[in-house]
């Protein structure tokens, strides 16, 4: 087992977290429609992302006794969008900031050269958006380690 193919977010309101990634430019598949949808997967290069209401993730875990909500905080985990310029995460940023998130960290030089930042989305998942002048990405644009 070496890849990750779906990364599903547990999220409250479904349909709001549909539109805030959508006008930040990922392109999504809906199951259901976009007034009410039942999943949502995003058209994304690399792994997917996958939007997937909370209490039915917890429930998909154990219908029985489903995992705890938790309510707030840091998840102990980070999405990251790895860019290819300063101009790039700037502009990110630019758009997340207009469609509502909640910069905690805005794009600056990082401790090992680098340039970045963070945003948290409507759920409170948080997103490092970054630079690094050395980086080099295959032709599927994921970053080669």
């Amino acid at each position: 087992m070496n890849r990750i193919n779906l990364i599903a977010l547990g999220v409250r309101d479904i349909r709001k977290s549909l539109e805030f990634y959508k006008n930040i430019g990922f392109e999504a598949s809906v199951t259901g429609d976009e007034e009410q949808p039942v999943i949502v997967f995003f058209k994304n290069e690399g792994s997917k992302l996958e939007l997937f209401p909370l209490e039915k993730l917890a429930k998909d875990i154990n219908e029985e006794n489903p995992p705890a909500i938790s309510s707030g905080g840091f998840p102990g985990f980070t999405l990251a969008y790895n860019g290819k310029s300063v101009e790039e995460v700037e502009a990110i940023f630019k758009k997340v900031k207009n469609v509502g998130a909640q910069v905690v960290k805005p794009p600056q030089t990082l401790s090992w050269g680098g340039y970045g930042g963070y945003f948290i989305d409507p759920d409170g998942y948080y997103w490092e958006v970054a630079y690094g002048a050395d980086w080099e990405f295959d032709e599927n644009n994921m970053l080669m380690i």
